[in-house]
């Protein structure tokens, strides 16, 4: 079996209207991201402290699934005659029926990011039992091993956790730095997010690898204070939540700050330095960890 995948671009006013209207021509399911996803211009719409939050973006893409047998030129013809969509922005693709489960765990396979550390997905065997091995299962939630920025995380936990710190993951999504702190050695872990499904996948992926976290959604107010904070999310809400990260540093404590392209660097550091004194950024791949000192 097969079904015919149909794209949309539209903007924030018409984006909701589309998605119902799609679903009442027949479609499977719909869906709405960014149409800026994983560029530079990616816009932050979650609320967070001292930003007003919406719900869609200013350009959106909405992703109908159809079963093969409609004709979607009449889908199309449909959307054009109701709303005001330039059919350019239009697109169509097959897909074919096959092992989506099977599909998705050949994604992923066992990640070495140093000697001591290892991410294995729960599918795999454990490659070198006297390493330091996160079994994650990636789940729905952000955060699988694969980004420069995770590695770029990781490595700057290995390098500043021990026993006697505590240590902040804002913005949590699988919990993987979260966990990697605490198997590093840290003597207490916290993990934040303001969405409900990655704090499921943190407590799910803690439980795997007998660890214990605090997890929280962000909407509970609770006054951390950590020796370490690393924060690896978009920039435009590393700016957002620098009051909030700085005030959850300890005097004397660390922060790392990551999800920034090296052309965001300088702003950010612009934006930290009112708390922190920086220590030398790291790169990868055309990103960068921003860490610092707090005064």
């Amino acid at each position: 079996m097969s079904w015919t995948n149909l794209l949309v671009q539209t903007n924030k006013k018409e984006v909701d209207s589309i998605s119902d209207f799609l679903l009442e021509l027949g479609a499977i399911s719909t869906s709405i991201q960014d149409s800026n996803l994983n560029q530079n211009n990616e816009e932050l719409i979650f609320g967070e402290p001292n930003n007003q939050s919406q719900q869609f973006w200013e350009n959106n893409t909405v992703q109908a699934l159809f079963e093969n047998s409609i004709d979607i030129e009449i889908i199309k013809a449909a959307l054009m005659a109701k709303f005001d969509t330039p059919k350019k922005f239009i697109e169509a693709s097959n897909i074919q029926d096959q092992d989506w489960v099977k599909l998705t765990q050949s994604q992923f396979s066992p990640i070495k990011i140093h000697d001591k550390l290892w991410i294995i997905p729960t599918w795999h065997e454990i490659q070198d039992k006297k390493a330091l091995n996160l079994i994650l299962d990636p789940g729905l939630a952000f955060g699988t091993g694969t980004h420069p920025t995770t590695h770029l995380c990781l490595l700057w936990l290995l390098d500043n956790v021990n026993r006697d710190v505590t240590v902040l993951d804002y913005g949590c999504g699988s919990g993987i730095l979260g966990i990697a702190a605490k198997k590093i050695g840290a003597k207490k872990v916290f993990g934040v997010d303001i969405d409900d499904q990655a704090i499921k996948s943190s407590r799910d992926n803690a439980e795997i690898n007998n660890v214990e976290i605090f997890w929280n959604n962000t909407e509970i107010k609770v006054d951390y204070r950590t020796d370490l904070v690393v924060a690896n999310i978009l920039s435009s809400a590393l700016s957002v939540l620098a009051p909030a990260l700085a005030a959850h540093c300890n005097p004397n404590g660390k922060i790392a700050l990551s999800g920034i392209l090296q052309s965001q660097e300088k702003e950010l550091k612009k934006i930290y330095s009112q708390w922190f004194d920086f220590q030398p950024t790291n790169y990868k791949d055309g990103w960068v960890l921003i860490s610092g000192i707090k005064r």
